[in-house]
């Protein structure tokens, strides 16, 4: 595979495994607190209704221009990357507050704890099916959407679909071998990572869709993604070190 390849499927693997993670954490927590046949359930017909997202989605991306969903796509992810990217710089620097996958998993199993529990049909438990759904179905949709724009622009969906199977399913291997919310997964490194990968990914497919002629094509990513990496790092270092400064001018007036 060349560079570029290579760069999409670490690129789809890594924000595919956050979702994953995350809708993760809402099954266990639906299953743990309200049984586990309607979080079952609600898995189910949540990965249902995205294969016929997917049935409906996949062939209509062949319609659409491919300068001009670059240039959408490209704007879309860099609006996304530089969020996430935002956020993990102000964590990494101490302005904001460490994401705890743990105590969200703890959130999530005491609001399904304290729901009243409501059969309809052959779903035993309302509650828990619709929390176990939404969250599949919603995180879900972030998955397609990353494979699919992905895998539209690099010309290559089957390597982006690999890229996102293989995520899916090393986080549900690992959730059915602990049972237990993936805190131990490291998260805040995978989401700053991802926001690298889709700044850099949303700069070159923008410049694509703008007409910008990159270097070397798709080998420029190999030079995005280390610099766009280097400039988040070193805003982390810079924050951090006015946040010391800041707190020791604090307690010196004190």
């Amino acid at each position: 595979m060349s560079g570029g390849s290579y760069a999409l499927v670490v690129t789809v693997f890594l924000a595919c495994a956050v979702e994953a993670v995350e809708a993760l954490t809402i099954v266990l927590a639906a299953g743990t607190s309200r049984g586990w046949r309607a979080a079952m359930q609600g898995l189910g017909a949540g990965a249902l209704t995205l294969a016929v997202v997917v049935a409906i989605l996949g062939p209509a991306i062949r319609f659409i221009p491919l300068t001009g969903l670059r240039l959408v796509v490209g704007a879309l992810l860099l609006n996304f990357g530089l969020q996430w990217l935002r956020k993990a710089v102000l964590r990494a620097s101490g302005y904001k507050a460490l994401h705890d996958e743990d105590a969200a998993y703890r959130r999530e199993l005491a609001t399904a704890a304290s729901a009243p529990i409501g059969t309809r049909g052959i779903v035993e438990d309302w509650y828990g099916f619709t929390l176990s759904f939404k969250g599949v179905l919603l995180e879900g949709l972030e998955v397609v959407f990353i494979v699919l724009t992905f895998g539209a622009n690099q010309h290559d969906l089957p390597l982006a679909g690999l890229g996102a199977a293989i995520a899916v399913a090393a986080v549900a291997l690992v959730g059915v071998a602990v049972r237990a919310p993936l805190a131990r997964v490291p998260e805040k490194t995978m989401k700053f990572v991802v926001g690298v990968m889709l700044t850099a990914f949303g700069l070159f497919w923008s410049g694509e869709g703008a007409g910008v002629q990159w270097p070397h094509a798709d080998a420029a990513l190999l030079v995005l993604v280390p610099v766009v990496g280097a400039t988040a790092i070193t805003a982390a270092v810079v924050l951090r070190r006015i946040r010391a400064a800041a707190a020791r001018s604090t307690e010196a007036e004190s």
